[in-house]
């Protein structure tokens, strides 16, 4: 596939027992007193008192001190009273987060009961000892398998045939032992099929150890490189690989290393380092293997560098120097390069071509047009077909061409809410594609179709364990509010069937809306714990987001940033009207920069939600987007603006969640963080939280839940992760007043 694409972030956070001592009981009155005396169920018990606690005990909300610190540009002065939270290792700091976390624990200690049970009902319906579908690549047929109880995969792989020994590469479970947060990323098999390079992070900070390992032996070779992506691409000498290290301060993917296996990696030649702060750069090996691919790239522009893998101590040669505005990615297939790219104003993107030996601007040809009204997302090359991925009127479409240009046809899709996606095909000499389909009430399924018989062979179907599950229980459709200037605004929704439309139904609204990244509707496991209490669940493709092109993009980002925010609005506003909830029933959610859409919303409309929850949340946008310090700022001048520019500063200002933060009411809030998060740091959610405390004129919760341990992603493992969802589910329900 040409396009990588980012990854929407959720933070997840576990769980804690509740401090304190007991109040003093009245034995006379009170019945949890005779509970204990006749030796009921110690569940029942312990519930019983922690509800006690809680009723009866004045739990004060952390309070945290205010110092005045004023920002001042462009003639405006901010005075920000908790800017001094920024500092990691400060012991009032700490002091803080811990206050907030003994808060979020007394306030929700009367749902961890149910906690309890939506995590091992979420649990149930998890194939515990599950595998996925294995692929061939290079002689091996590779995949992952989990066990019964284990929290992270084992890595395995057949040689030649799936009847194959099984050989072990990575134990993941065993490596994890020992740490708080485990993350195995990167895992490259070299040329031989006998090494392995794999990236190791336990701090959740994306920052990853680079090691080899010889899967003949199982020798992990001592050597380590540190502060990397975790990623590298062989040569095909067996011997040489490339490698991508971070910035230590900013975390930015900056420099480009060669190392030779044997040799010392402080002696590594540094190949190619990034200057422009808004550039981040990594390296592959291409699908065909003859080539390395060095790229960097920012939000609005690429590069690119090629390089012979047969020849990896000659000099990658520059293929298109970066024009500004000008995206492309490559790909290689035999006396071509295939690009895909939105040169000459193709906003929507269109395929061309280019000589091994001519691939600047100059030489490209038109293979696929550029189409208003279709946006191509990706492209997979194969010895006899190409097949496009594309998006119309928000749905994803799989278009498969033969090269002797006889064959143009669609992969019939029919429902309105589902998501399609080419999966891994990492071989060219196929007939098979192999793609990901599934729909909001149906589960996954890996599927792969005969691109010359037009043969579809279902090869694994999400399995849910529970034996109550019936997807005919379930309905989807998809509906269009109408924003502030006019435009239609898709939604899509799930629910079980029979519920009334009489707007006493609870539903969640879910959105995201930056980075071009599209949240598509597909299916979900743990979803079914709300849907099955009655829940709605839904999706607003606002603005920011791909759904609908790239224009759908382009006019919610930058000076148009403010769309995001009344669009998911107009959603909510459009939900109550049609009476499939109110404002009574109404919830929203979102994470990273969907939790600054989360923070906005509530400044701008709160009497529309009876509860938020926002992880992760990137709020104190105009603060860190004016500090160069903080890890990868200056790359997203691209998405938000840069405020060191007078209207960008406005803008910015004009929806920054903590900036506006005012004296009104607001809804029930669920904030969350991770200490080590790389991308919002937490100090973010921290300084929002403070602020509201101070100002908000309701006595509406307002928690906090800090993971000491864990970064943007949440913890580690599958079951630590349900933990989490369970947490956040807890909270909306007993919203609800649903307890069980």
């Amino acid at each position: 596939m040409l396009l990588l694409h980012k990854i929407i972030p959720r933070n997840n956070l576990p769980s804690s027992p509740i401090h304190g001592e007991l109040p003093q009981l009245n034995t006379n009155q009170h019945p949890f007193y005779k509970a204990l005396l006749f030796g009921l169920n110690w569940d029942c018990v312990i519930f019983a008192v922690l509800n006690f606690i809680t009723l009866t005990t004045t739990i004060e909300a952390p309070k945290a001190k205010r110092i005045p610190k004023a920002l001042s540009l462009h003639g405006d002065t901010r005075t920000d009273y908790y800017y001094w939270m920024n500092q990691r290792e400060d012991p009032e700091v700490k002091n803080f987060l811990a206050a907030e976390n003994a808060y979020y624990r007394q306030l929700t200690a009367h749902t961890r009961p149910l906690q309890s049970a939506l995590f091992a009902e979420m649990k149930s319906r998890i194939k515990l000892d599950d595998e996925s579908v294995p692929y061939l690549l290079n002689g091996y047929w590779y995949y992952i398998r989990y066990t019964t109880g284990s929290s992270y995969p084992l890595y395995c792989r057949k040689k030649e045939s799936l009847q194959a020994a099984e050989e072990l590469l990575f134990n993941g479970d065993q490596m994890a032992k020992g740490h708080d947060f485990f993350s195995l990323g990167g895992i490259n098999i070299s040329p031989h099929n006998d090494l392995a390079t794999f990236g190791v992070d336990t701090l959740s900070r994306r920052n990853y150890t680079l090691q080899v390992k010889n899967l003949k032996t199982g020798e992990v070779y001592p050597d380590k490189i540190e502060n990397t992506t975790g990623r590298a691409a062989w040569a095909n000498d067996n011997q040489t690989f490339f490698y991508t290290k971070k910035n230590v301060q900013t975390l930015r993917a900056y420099q480009i290393y060669k190392h030779t296996l044997g040799e010392d990696p402080k002696e590594d030649q540094l190949i190619y380092e990034e200057q422009d702060e808004k550039f981040s750069c990594t390296v592959y090996r291409s699908k065909s293997r003859q080539f390395l691919i060095l790229s960097s790239g920012s939000t609005s522009s690429d590069e690119y560098r090629i390089l012979n893998a047969d020849h990896p101590d000659q000099d990658f040669v520059l293929f298109q120097k970066r024009v500004p505005k000008l995206e492309y990615s490559i790909a290689h297939y035999g006396d071509f390069f295939y690009i895909l790219t939105n040169k000459d104003k193709a906003d929507n993107f269109k395929l061309m071509k280019t000589p091994l030996a001519q691939t600047t601007l100059e030489h490209w040809e038109e293979v696929i047009p550029h189409r208003k009204d279709v946006l191509l997302e990706d492209v997979d090359i194969f010895k006899d077909f190409l097949v496009l991925t594309e998006r119309v009127t928000g749905l994803s479409k799989i278009r498969v061409l033969n090269w002797e240009g006889n064959k143009d046809y669609y992969i019939p899709f029919e429902s309105q809410t589902y998501t399609a996606a080419t999966g891994h095909n990492p071989e060219f000499d196929t007939p098979v594609l192999r793609y990901v389909f599934n729909e909001m009430t149906s589960p996954s399924q890996v599927i792969d179709y005969n691109m010359e018989t037009h043969q579809a062979q279902v090869v694994k179907e999400q399995e849910v364990m529970d034996p109550q599950f019936d997807k005919t229980n379930y309905y989807a459709k998809r509906v269009w509010a109408k924003a502030q200037d006019g435009t239609r605004i898709p939604i899509s929704l799930v629910y079980r069937k029979g519920i009334k439309m009489d707007g006493s139904n609870p539903l969640l609204l879910y959105g995201y809306g930056s980075y071009g990244i599209t949240v598509d509707p597909s299916f979900s496991t743990t979803r079914l714990s709300l849907l099955d209490r009655g829940f709605i669940y839904a999706i607003a493709h606002v603005r920011g987001g791909e759904y609908l092109g790239r224009k759908w993009y382009e006019k919610g980002k930058l000076l148009h940033k403010m769309n995001t925010f009344t669009d998911f609005i107009s959603c909510s506003q459009y939900l109550i009207q049609q009476r499939y909830t109110s404002s009574d029933h109404l919830y929203a959610m979102g994470g990273s920069a969907g939790g600054m859409l989360m923070g906005g919303i509530v400044n701008m409309a709160p009497q529309l939600y009876h509860g938020v929850i926002a992880e992760v949340p990137f709020v104190d946008v105009l603060t860190t987007m004016l500090d160069d310090s903080i890890p990868l700022t200056v790359g997203e001048y691209e998405e938000w603006g840069n405020p060191n520019k007078k209207e960008e500063y406005t803008t910015i200002k004009a929806y920054s969640p903590y900036d506006n933060v005012k004296k009104q009411a607001y809804p029930h809030l669920l904030i969350t963080t991770g200490f080590h998060d790389s991308q919002v740091q937490y100090w973010e959610p921290a300084k929002w939280v403070a602020k509201l405390r101070e100002v908000k004129t309701d006595t509406n919760k307002l928690l906090f839940h800090i993971n000491m341990e864990a970064g943007h992603g949440g913890a580690s493992g599958r079951f630590e992760a349900l933990k989490e969802i369970a947490e956040d589910y807890a909270f909306l329900l007993d919203l609800e007043g649903i307890t069980s």
